[in-house]
């Protein structure tokens, strides 16, 4: 007796081989893709260099009615490099409150109607959530650390008690190992725009030189006045 193959056995192993070899050279073009983006990426930051006060490659760009003039180097995301209309800017600049010290800041500028100004925040919030135990370790600042039962699990508040407009920023524990605490404060400028400044918690020693650091930046692209 003679055995004779499946019709559809024969047939099926062709169509599942070439269904594999496009599988992976789907895969492959994919995965080169991504290696192209990677290098233009990093060509791209390469070419923009750090940012300085004297930097220059200026991108016009408006925002709450004020025309700015910002160096291509202070542009956190290569995105938001064009002129024109804009309802917020990412910033990335150099806090340098002593000689050979410099601090990393990032800057996000919005409208006013957009945000809250810490301080605000401190009298209709923060206060309202503070666990009752006080933080020292920044000379003129009190820490407050906020409830975890409220949201706020890892976050503290550092505030200057004694001012009528007191500087304030809150500071959250990083979630992942080995980062470092980032502190926040939204201030609003004498412009009328809504800046926050992100920081590393390092920056508090020098709290009573921030803002001024901040305006040598924000005055020269025209945001602050």
């Amino acid at each position: 007796m003679s055995l004779q193959a499946s019709p559809h056995g024969t047939s099926d192993q062709p169509h599942s081989l070439g269904f594999n070899l496009a599988g992976i050279a789907l895969l492959v073009l994919l995965g080169a893709v991504g290696v192209a983006y990677l290098v233009d990426e990093l060509g791209r930051q390469a070419r923009i260099a750090a940012p300085t006060l004297e930097a220059g490659n200026p991108v016009s760009q408006t925002i709450s009615g004020h025309e700015l003039t910002i160096p291509e180097s202070w542009f956190k995301f290569g995105e938001q490099l064009k002129p024109g209309f804009t309802n917020q800017i990412d910033l990335r600049v150099v806090f340098e409150p002593a000689p050979d010290l410099g601090m990393p800041v990032d800057i996000t500028l919005m409208p006013r109607s957009r945000a809250r100004t810490s301080a605000a925040l401190l009298d209709t919030v923060y206060l309202h959530q503070f666990d009752g135990d006080t933080l020292g370790g920044v000379p003129g600042l009190i820490g407050k650390p906020m409830e975890g039962s409220s949201g706020y699990q890892g976050e503290t508040v550092w505030y200057d008690a004694l001012s009528p407009n007191p500087f304030v920023a809150k500071c959250i524990e990083p979630v992942a190992a080995g980062s470092s605490v980032k502190c926040v404060r939204t201030v609003y400028l004498p412009s009328g725009i809504a800046a926050t400044f992100t920081f590393d918690a390092a920056a508090l020693q020098y709290w009573r030189q921030f803002d001024d650091g901040m305006e040598l930046w924000l005055a020269r692209i025209g945001a602050w006045s």
